[in-house]
């Protein structure tokens, strides 16, 4: 299970116990710049294909041939490019909030997908995305903001979003023209922390890792664009949106028509973090629960999957999923890939 910017390992802290408990061995680690993990101190070592690599090791360190694999935010594109070029360490694959793209997660892909009812041209030229733009332009300017006072960025980005927003245009289409992530003043302002996001426990958590790490990792995801080209996905994928979740099944183009995907409606007003409710864990784990019954034949060539997904060997049922605070069971292991090499600042520093 992979986290996205500017999280952790403990963003999957509702999910871990849930699926330990039914029966999965459910894994969350820091990403490379993140937390316990490596920092490196070069834009091209946040490349997706390095990332992906130390997804590989972690599977081999952990015993394993293959593995659902679970993305949110920047763990999306991870988890396609997992999918996309190593299929055979692949069981099944999903992702929340970043769609499959097949020439990757980029500005140059994405920009043409904007919708100019909500974004004209004239006035949003790259749409939502202009705050990618604004990595590549100002690198050093946003990394120093987001350090400017760690506890307050946090509390400003770990926020429930409102679907009274839907249909209007997003902060992120204005970081450019306003100077910044927080405008002139440089800084997060200090506003109150959302509780139904975070507890005082949690942002303390989040606050002392990014302050001992800082954001050149995290932020240095977006300055690789040119590298992070994907592939075709050829899986039984789960993609969860905001407001909505939306089980998409696609086939080979050799194997027999996908079946209809699955749409679920679900009252969820929250931002990017992760901090679903029990009907969320419900359309996830049903959803691990059907791999199980996909396998496709080989044939022709065999460009299609020929092989059944045997994941879930068990009924599940919505009140099984109700054990969301409940403490960790047997099997949730916490993974970080760790370094002892510490720069002058005593931050851990990758090889």
């Amino acid at each position: 299970m992979l986290h996205g910017w500017p999280e952790l390992s403990l963003s999957w802290r509702h999910q871990l116990p849930c699926f330990a408990s039914l029966g999965f061995r459910a894994v969350a680690p820091d990403l490379r710049g993140y937390g316990r993990s490596s920092v490196y101190l070069d834009y091209a070592s946040y490349a997706l294909e390095h990332i992906v690599h130390d997804m590989l090791e972690m599977l081999d360190a952990l015993g394993q041939d293959k593995a659902v694999w679970i993305g949110h935010d920047w763990g999306s594109p991870v988890v396609w490019s997992l999918a996309s070029h190593h299929p055979e360490r692949c069981s099944a694959v999903a992702n929340l909030c970043v769609p499959y793209l097949a020439e990757g997660f980029t500005p140059a892909t994405l920009v043409p997908l904007v919708d100019r009812r909500v974004y004209p041209e004239a006035q949003y030229p790259v749409g939502q995305w202009d705050y990618q733009l604004f990595y590549l332009e100002s690198f050093d300017k946003a990394w120093q903001a987001f350090e400017a006072n760690v506890r307050n960025t946090v509390k400003a980005l770990f926020r429930k979003g409102s679907p009274k927003a839907v249909g209007a245009p997003s902060r992120t289409a204005g970081v450019r023209k306003a100077g910044g992530w927080f405008g002139a003043a440089g800084q997060a302002p200090d506003v109150p922390l959302d509780t139904d996001v975070l507890t005082e426990d949690e942002l303390a958590v989040y606050t002392a890792a990014l302050q001992r790490n800082g954001f050149f990792g995290p932020d240095s995801y977006y300055m690789n664009p040119d590298r992070n080209a994907a592939g075709l996905v050829r899986y039984l994928v789960l993609f969860v949106m905001k407001l909505k979740i939306r089980t998409v099944e696609i086939a080979s183009d050799a194997g027999p028509p996908a079946p209809q995907p699955e749409q679920v409606a679900i009252d969820v007003a929250r931002s990017w973090s992760i901090a679903f409710d029990d009907e969320t864990h419900h359309v996830e784990v049903r959803w691990r629960s059907r791999l199980r019954r996909v396998a496709t034949r080989a044939a022709d060539g065999g460009n299609r999957l020929a092989r059944r997904h045997d994941i879930a060997q068990f009924d599940v049922q919505a009140a099984q999923v109700r054990v969301v605070e409940k403490a960790a069971a047997d099997g949730v292991v916490d993974v970080h890939v760790s370094s002892a090499a510490q720069d002058a600042a005593g931050r851990p520093v990758g090889r």
